[in-house]
């Protein structure tokens, strides 16, 4: 399955920025293994915000779900998931 993922980060503006970096170290270093993992498929930046949005393929929610708690980030990002289905145009 295919998931749309919009995430808004929302670490503390009074974080240590040693721990800032750490957590971006570890925040990219698991991206990528999602990447090799097939999982992450793509990942925008939003434009004036601390934000993405990704394209993810899961087995399903659950997985997915597991995949985003994975990130070293994840207590601090406010995330949105939508489900997406083929398209029927997009058929062949």
């Amino acid at each position: 399955m295919e998931f749309l993922v919009r995430s808004e980060n929302r670490l503390p503006a009074d974080t240590p920025a040693e721990r800032r970096e750490e957590l971006r170290a570890g925040e990219r270093a698991r991206a990528m293994e999602l990447r090799a993992a097939g999982v992450l498929k793509r990942l925008w930046r939003v434009p004036g915000r601390n934000a993405t949005i990704g394209l993810y393929e899961a087995e399903d929610p659950a997985a997915l779900h597991d995949a985003l708690m994975s990130l070293p980030m994840a207590p601090w990002l406010d995330v949105h998931v939508e489900a997406l289905a083929t398209h029927p145009q997009e058929r062949t």
